[in-house]
């Protein structure tokens, strides 16, 4: 039986034969050389105090439906950076995410701050799009990659000077995620293939994510409450889309996540207990 995952898949299919009937690859490839070269978003990612927040430009989600509009994705992304966001994340997805690369294109023209485009890739053609707008990290769901397009997605994008987010939901697909030695790896609270989401998962998987590797919580953030969670079971790092963009004070909302995780930090800190 078909999942939710494999519906997705097959309409982001459909839209990328539209735009690559529309714009060629070697005409995309020429765009190249009139961007910028991509940001390294590891530093602010491994030294952001308490957690590293990767802040989320989304509208709408197959399981909630619209979110919230978003008339000027750029000002958004700018309350986020003024949070203290360490990456923003842009979901580019069309249809069940109501995104584009036009907002992509928006974002990066407002911020300075490393860029994600958060979509469903399951080509080359879409890694090389994404270093043509901008964008300075991708999204790559185990689940949706057999290993060989895997291991080429995530060599693609590493020799374009992109940096990777691997995301997985069980252990196995950790195994596999690790077998391409990662800077980062997600670990999504929600099932793609049903929607439902279970914190437990993160908390469950993110111990096994080793030394050195930063392990990104994905889904299942409502409040700081939620960071706290993540970051004692080892988060480095939290992606959150849909609380930021409901709440009315996003810059505030992403203080108050930080502060969270720099609280449970300092609990645990060596010799905390006696002070």
């Amino acid at each position: 039986m078909p999942t939710v995952l494999d519906g997705i898949i097959s309409g982001v299919r459909e839209d990328l034969g539209r735009r690559r009937a529309a714009l060629p690859l070697p005409d995309l490839e020429a765009r190249l050389t009139s961007v910028a070269p991509a940001l390294d978003p590891m530093p602010a990612i491994r030294s952001a105090d308490g957690v590293a927040v990767i802040a989320e430009v989304k509208r709408s989600s197959p399981s909630k439906g619209a979110l919230a509009r978003i008339p000027e994705p750029g000002l958004l992304a700018r309350a986020y950076a003024a949070g203290g966001a360490s990456a923003i994340s842009v979901l580019t997805e069309e249809r069940r995410f109501s995104g584009s690369l036009s907002d992509l294109d928006d974002v990066r023209a407002a911020v300075r701050t490393p860029l994600l485009r958060k979509d469903f890739m399951v080509d080359g053609y879409q890694v090389t799009e994404a270093r043509a707008h901008g964008a300075d990290l991708i999204l790559l769901i185990v689940a949706a990659l057999d290993d060989a397009l895997l291991r080429d997605l995530h060599e693609q994008a590493r020799e374009l000077g992109m940096t990777v987010l691997v995301e997985v939901h069980d252990a196995a697909e950790l195994d596999r995620a690790l077998a391409l030695d990662p800077v980062l790896v997600g670990v999504n609270a929600r099932d793609l293939k049903t929607l439902e989401v279970s914190p437990r998962t993160v908390i469950d998987l993110l111990p096994r994510v080793p030394e050195g590797v930063v392990g990104v919580a994905e889904s299942g953030v409502g409040g700081p409450d939620d960071v706290a969670a993540y970051v004692r079971a080892g988060a480095g790092a939290v992606l959150v889309g849909e609380a930021l963009v409901k709440d009315g004070h996003p810059e505030a909302a992403i203080r108050g996540f930080i502060d969270a995780a720099t609280a449970v930090r300092a609990s645990v800190r060596p010799g905390a207990a006696g002070e």
